[in-house]
């Protein structure tokens, strides 16, 4: 038998880095088989609508039509992306416990959050520079989100103005606020979203300092294009295509702010009327003071696996969350949700919603409005279909019984 020579230092990594780059340059990874339907017939991207049978459909679409770097700004975790992976391996340890003998010949999904009645418990999380993936970006899913009756939290780094998306929605969204690194840029945020007529407010937590974002930059190694027009190193650039920071001098000033504390939130408490709710607690002991502080409510994230590396799933610290918070603090969860089941395990764990980012996002890349609607009715009929199966009637009756401890 003949040994492979040893590797120089760094030689392991290096030649791993290659075959990394290699893999995501792949065409056979860009039109990998993804769900039943696409291995039973050997394609690998949907062409039509109609030929989507899960939401996992649409991310091969969206991988086609994307150019490397802005399909890479979806697809990327951090690190070794083992919290991006942990995301939608979490629900497997939680299974379910269906009751028989029950009428269920109708499913009513509606949801009540801070008194306002939504048909169905999910609703679409903030994500930034949506234009990256379809022209008309957020508004296009304003459009979708109005369509189907579905609640929209807009980013602070949208690339539609909230008075667009607002308009297109139909009525005033949710409003996800980054602290920035200077008060009075926050407090400037807060009182446009106010003045626009946003109900609630989602200060996102867990983002204090930068990330790494390896997915991402490989894939940017693989995009040839000349980005310029919309990506510049000069100060303050990144703001540019940034509507809500439209006449607001942004020279030095970082979104993320590492000397946010629970002073912060109280100050941002009493600075507006509006419901507040903190996006990125992730643990009993923060809950606990949420509810201390008066806050309305908590979006238990973990950035969709791209804040830090925990390798912990947020269905697992749910129930942690749901205990801290009590009665008095609404609670919804994301990251990784691609099932009806999974929804439903977190609604019998104690949420009462539930948001989805990545999948409405590749059916805005591939089909536009309509491809968010698509993402949005599958998993709403979905849902209802494993309610009815489990013997629920309504939202209401989801409880903790119907999940078996794991």
């Amino acid at each position: 038998m003949f040994a492979n020579p040893p590797e120089a230092p760094g030689e392991r990594e290096r030649n791993r880095r290659r075959f990394l780059r290699f893999l995501l340059g792949s065409p056979f990874l860009a039109s990998r088989p993804v769900s039943g339907w696409q291995a039973a017939t050997g394609s690998g991207v949907i062409a039509d609508l109609k030929d989507a049978l899960n939401v996992m459909d649409f991310e091969p679409a969206a991988r086609k039509v994307l150019p490397p770097a802005h399909f890479g700004y979806l697809a990327t975790g951090v690190d070794d992306d083992a919290t991006l992976t942990a995301n939608r391996e979490g629900f497997k340890r939680f299974q379910l416990r269906p009751r028989r003998m029950v009428d269920v010949s109708h499913a009513d999904l509606r949801t009540e959050l801070f008194g306002t009645v939504w048909e169905h418990p999910l609703s679409l999380a903030p994500v930034g520079s949506q234009k990256a993936f379809h022209p008309e970006g957020e508004v296009a899913v304003a459009r979708g989100a109005r369509a189907m009756r579905t609640l929209q939290i807009l980013s602070t780094v949208t690339t539609c103005s909230v008075e667009e998306v607002n308009q297109a929605a139909g009525h005033p969204v949710w409003f996800q606020l980054y602290p920035t690194s200077r008060w009075e840029i926050t407090e400037k945020l807060v009182r446009r979203a106010e003045s626009a007529g946003c109900p609630v407010l989602v200060l996102t937590v867990d983002l204090p300092v930068g990330r790494h974002t390896d997915t991402l930059e490989r894939t940017k190694r693989l995009d040839t294009r000349n980005c310029a027009a919309c990506h510049s190193s000069s100060p303050g650039a990144g703001f540019r295509r940034k509507p809500m920071f439209d006449g607001i001098d942004m020279a030095g000033v970082g979104v993320y702010n590492a000397a946010v504390t629970w002073e912060f939130a109280r100050r941002l408490r009493e600075l507006t009327r509006t419901k507040l709710v903190l996006k990125g607690i992730q643990t009993q002991e923060d809950a606990q003071l949420c509810r201390e502080q008066g806050i309305d409510g908590i979006i238990v994230s973990n950035h969709g696996g791209r804040a830090e590396e925990t390798g912990r799933s947020t269905i697992e610290c749910l129930p942690e969350v749901v205990a801290g918070a009590g009665d008095k603090v609404t609670v919804l969860v994301d990251g990784g949700f691609r099932r009806g089941t999974d929804i439903f395990k977190a609604l019998a764990l104690g949420a009462r919603g539930v948001s989805i980012g990545r999948p409405y996002c590749w059916g805005l890349a591939a089909f536009g409005q309509a491809g968010v609607e698509k993402v949005i009715d599958l998993l709403r009929a979905e849902l209802e279909l494993i309610m009815r199966q489990c013997g629920v009637r309504t939202i209401a009756e989801i409880s903790r019984s119907f999940v078996a401890a794991p």
